[in-house]
């Protein structure tokens, strides 16, 4: 990593909006096989069958331990910690001083005095600045993403088995009925004579555990689960396939973090960050401003998770705006014609639209296009792709609540801000693309079974 602070790589640019815009960081990619079999077929699999989705290697791991652990999440967390015990899980949220989003990632409750965050940088690095300037009793070990790791394999292997039949599968691996497990609440269980830790999670709404253990016995886990799989359609499924999985739960992957306020903890924290730790912004979205690119935790569903038990930072803030959030989150149904009018336009004489990588379209971190009524900006669609299942285009995208109605017709304006820099970005021109807004999360199971389950 860069030794350039944030705070540095502002001031030699002059405005955050452009560094983000022209950095040549990509897309977050998950260092896995992009395929097994093909990616429709393994999208299929966890709405007809299961799916083994391997989830070693794309996140970071924060382990937290000491008697202040608690403390210092309860501290910047917007969550409530009641009954937060041992075997619990949660989406642990932080914000800052103005209630802004700075990010988000799973957290495990392992044992009494040690946690788990487990996620993107974003929000893991507000911890550990907070953790490094503050008074707590606490540990932290820091075990990067396979991408950047230089010193070996993961502390823990981690497979996500989901859909209709993974219940099945995980009974014929451990040879005992599944116990009644809540949502976001871990079990143990023996695969291959090793104890494994499963949270009742499932990444694309469908039902499914989250295993986990050492490293080491990952490769006998694997190789059990797969064996009982054989006789309920399990499906190993591939990079291109996981990264859509989200735009059918409705869960918004990478919102771009709010620190580039004049607060002066914000500022602190820019000096404390490497530059090389932010992604970049892509797409239509042209303000030069970048609060105009912040979110907040009412944008992205996120209001059932605020819980005002306590102090945390930025509680004052969302206090206030928990009387009236302006914005809330949807999904956009992409019209078919104008995709299809868009993928054309790639071949003859160009320049056509910009490129459409399926599944996943997005192209940048931070993905960030305009969204349309009667030409005027109503909000910003997000993660953007192809779901086989559904045979749908769609993005996340969150909007002003007097156009969220389901079937209204909005615009997304596809394609980059002319000055971008960006390498991975072609000469291309924008493109209007009608979309209907619809429920979040989209897929019909995930809206109604998927939590009470």
């Amino acid at each position: 990593m860069t030794s350039e602070s944030l705070a540095t790589a502002i001031a030699r640019v002059g405005n955050p909006v452009d560094l983000l815009r022209n950095t040549a960081a990509r897309a977050h990619t998950f260092p896995v096989a992009p395929e097994f079999t093909n990616w429709r077929s393994e999208q299929r699999a966890w709405a007809e069958s299961c799916a083994l989705l391997d989830q070693s290697h794309h996140m970071v791991d924060l382990f937290l331990q000491g008697p202040d652990a608690l403390r210092l999440l309860s501290d910047l967390g917007v969550n409530t910690f009641n009954n937060f015990g041992v075997n619990k899980a949660k989406q642990f949220v932080a914000v800052n001083p103005d209630g802004q989003l700075i990010g988000d990632a799973i957290l495990f409750h392992l044992e009494e005095e040690l946690f788990d965050l487990v996620g993107h940088p974003m929000v893991l690095d507000w911890v550990l600045f907070h953790l490094d300037r503050g008074d707590y009793k606490v540990t932290a070990e820091r075990d990067e993403n396979s991408a950047v790791r230089t010193d070996g394999p993961p502390k823990f292997y981690r497979y996500e088995l989901q859909g209709p039949t993974a219940a099945a599968v995980l009974e014929q691996a451990t040879q005992q009925p599944l116990p009644e497990t809540k949502f976001f609440t871990m079990a143990d269980f023996t695969i291959a004579g090793n104890t494994v830790r499963g949270l009742r999670h499932g990444m694309a709404g469908q039902p499914g555990f989250e295993l986990f253990g050492p490293w080491e016995e990952g490769e006998a886990v694997l190789a059990a689960l797969l064996a009982a799989g054989k006789d309920h359609g399990l499906v190993r499924a591939g990079a291109k396939a996981y990264s859509t999985a989200n735009l059918e739960s409705g869960w918004v992957p990478a919102p771009i973090p709010a620190i580039f306020g004049d607060d002066p903890l914000l500022k602190e924290y820019r000096e404390w960050l490497p530059a090389s730790a932010i992604g970049a912004i892509g797409g239509s979205v042209d303000s030069d401003d970048i609060a105009d690119y912040y979110l907040t935790p009412y944008d992205i569903g996120y209001d059932r998770t605020v819980k005002f038990d306590h102090d945390f930072i930025g509680r004052a803030a969302l206090e206030e705006l928990a009387k009236n959030p302006p914005r809330t989150k949807v999904t956009l149904v992409w019209n078919n014609d104008d995709v299809t009018a868009a993928l054309g336009s790639l071949l003859g004489d160009g320049p056509g639209a910009k490129y459409f990588d399926l599944p996943k379209i997005r192209y940048a971190l931070h993905q960030e296009d305009r969204v349309l009524v009667d030409g005027e900006r109503i909000g910003i669609s997000l993660d953007c792709g192809y779901i086989a299942n559904e045979r749908a285009m769609v993005s996340l995208a969150t909007i002003a609540k007097e156009h969220a109605e389901p079937g209204t017709e909005v615009t997304v304006v596809w394609g980059e801000h002319p000055r971008s820099a960006k390498p991975q970005v072609e000469d291309h021109k924008q493109w209007e693309i009608r979309a209907t807004v619809a429920p979040v999360p989209f897929v019909q199971f995930a809206r109604t079974n998927y939590r009470s389950k």
